[in-house]
């Protein structure tokens, strides 16, 4: 019998959700967007019903597209979403509050007590935890909002409640739990000393302790969803993990020497080793927490085409026949390499990675009169791959060499802007058939396990068609160079001016 699986990807901005066959063609597409809202500064909140509201609303279209004996033949859906975006909930699963984002900044005091603890098992995460994790919010919950947090059954995340809304079953991913909720496989999972230490000593009783691996059983579809929707009763949902972290399965990074970089408004760095590498300026290295035996690395970048869109609204370039970009697409080519001496630090939101310094600056460095608008948005195209490179750099300083890198998100369409990625960074990119990678990932992740191919890695060889592959011009890498180095050396003469 033919075989159908479902990705649900829960974004920032929305739900993307996709039915895949088993050679990785897109059967159905469809995606919905939400609202955030900003209640304080630096906070950041979603309606948790705002997205079961959306998800119900694709399978209504998707019903209506395929049709019962289509939506039958959906042998399990995968789930990815935005980490950590946490909320308590009653014994119902019925939400107690809005949730709070993962970018949402109001558990900073939570996230400098737990560093200060300097607890062995940050050695697991980068040696530092964030703000944006599980646990300071959950800590915030405890220590702001007393009778909520004293009241609720769980505190959980968009992926725990989802999965719940799906098949009424609570479980946690590992994959989750290990990058953002300070759990250790390796270690025996959870060090009940740290959490005493921190203040959260109930954590067993407010956390979903259940933890599955990606790719594990959660349960049977709920048979009123099963009715309403047409899916089998047989239909199992199977657990997911971080959107970004999943689509390193729809990109097929699952091997070491392959970098996954997701190239949206921020940008994702991600790559597996099968050793634990000692190296500062990541997250992690994260212990299995995508594939048994393997050791995430994640870099960073903060601001990357939100810089774009930062530029087109403050130099008001106009559209072009419905095209916001039109007018910049060809800027590379008219600016030589260097932008007449124009350097520019990608830092207008500070560093993830490799300086993990919240208190880095943007600058325009170099101005004279004779530059343009066009000189500082080469000046911005090229921060933002000396960034990459950057964090490249880093990797392959402590000894992890990437052969390769795959990419997907809106910057792939730019190809002016690929080939000066590829050539500042020496490294092939390579763009695969379908760039949504976090849906088709959970698809991917969906067909394996024995529900369509015995492995993770034979479903994305399957699966995942690459497109195009952009070589670098090495000789341009090697011009670029001295550009990279005045790059670097921006930001070291500077770092102590940012933090006044």
């Amino acid at each position: 019998m033919e075989a159908y699986f479902m990705g649900i990807d829960t974004g920032t901005q929305g739900v993307r959700v996709a039915v895949s066959n088993k050679e990785g063609v897109l059967l159905f597409e469809e995606e919905k967007k939400w609202e955030t809202l900003f209640p304080k500064k630096g906070w950041a909140e979603q309606n948790p019903l705002d997205w079961w509201d959306a998800i119900s609303g694709i399978f209504e279209d998707a019903l209506a597209g395929l049709g019962r004996e289509q939506m039958k033949k959906i042998r399990a859906v995968c789930v990815c979403a935005t980490s950590s975006t946490v909320f308590p909930v009653d014994r119902d699963g019925r939400p107690l509050r809005n949730a709070m984002m993962w970018m949402d900044a109001r558990s900073r005091k939570e996230m400098d007590a737990i560093n200060e603890t300097k607890h062995p098992v940050l050695d697991y995460c980068g040696k530092e935890t964030s703000f944006e994790w599980m646990i300071p919010k959950a800590l915030w919950l405890k220590h702001h909002e007393p009778e909520i947090y004293g009241s609720c059954y769980k505190i959980v995340e968009q992926l725990d409640w989802i999965n719940y809304q799906l098949c009424g079953e609570w479980s946690s991913s590992i994959c989750n739990t290990t990058c953002k909720w300070n759990y250790v496989a390796s270690l025996g999972g959870y060090q009940r000393d740290f959490f005493e230490q921190i203040g959260f000593e109930d954590y067993e009783e407010k956390l979903v302790m259940r933890v599955d691996k990606i790719g594990d059983t959660v349960g049977s579809i709920r048979l009123e969803l099963a009715e309403k929707y047409g899916f089998s009763e047989e239909m199992e949902v199977v657990q997911g993990g971080i959107d970004a972290h999943m689509a390193m399965f729809g990109l097929d990074v699952l091997r070491p020497g392959k970098l996954g970089i997701i190239m949206g408004t921020s940008f994702v760095h991600l790559c597996l080793s099968d050793k634990k590498p000692d190296m500062p300026g990541i997250w992690g290295p994260y212990d299995s927490a995508v594939l048994d035996g393997m050791w995430l690395l994640e870099g960073g970048q903060i601001s990357a085409s939100g810089l774009v869109n930062w530029f087109r609204k403050n130099f008001h370039i106009p559209e072009e026949n419905g095209n916001p970009y039109a007018k910049l697409l060809d800027i590379p080519e008219r600016i030589p390499i260097g932008a007449d001496g124009l350097t520019v630090l990608d830092f207008f939101q500070g560093n993830r990675t490799p300086y993990k310094d919240a208190g880095a600056k943007g600058v325009i460095f170099g101005l004279n009169i004779r530059h343009t608008w066009e000189h500082i948005y080469r000046a911005v195209l090229e921060a933002v791959s000396y960034g990459t490179y950057n964090i490249i750099c880093n990797y392959e300083k402590y000894g992890y060499m990437v052969d390769m890198i795959t990419a997907c998100g809106g910057v792939t369409k730019d190809g002016q802007w690929m080939q000066m990625i590829s050539d500042i960074t020496g490294k092939p990119i390579t763009v695969n058939r379908n760039s949504q990678a976090g849906a088709l990932g959970c698809c991917v992740v969906s067909a394996a396990q024995g529900r369509g191919y015995e492995s993770f890695q034979e479903a994305a060889a399957h699966m995942v068609v690459p497109k195009k592959v952009i070589y670098p011009d090495m000789e341009k890498h090697r011009d670029y160079e001295p550009y990279f180095q005045k790059y670097l050396d921006l930001y070291r003469n500077l770092k102590d001016f940012m933090h006044q």
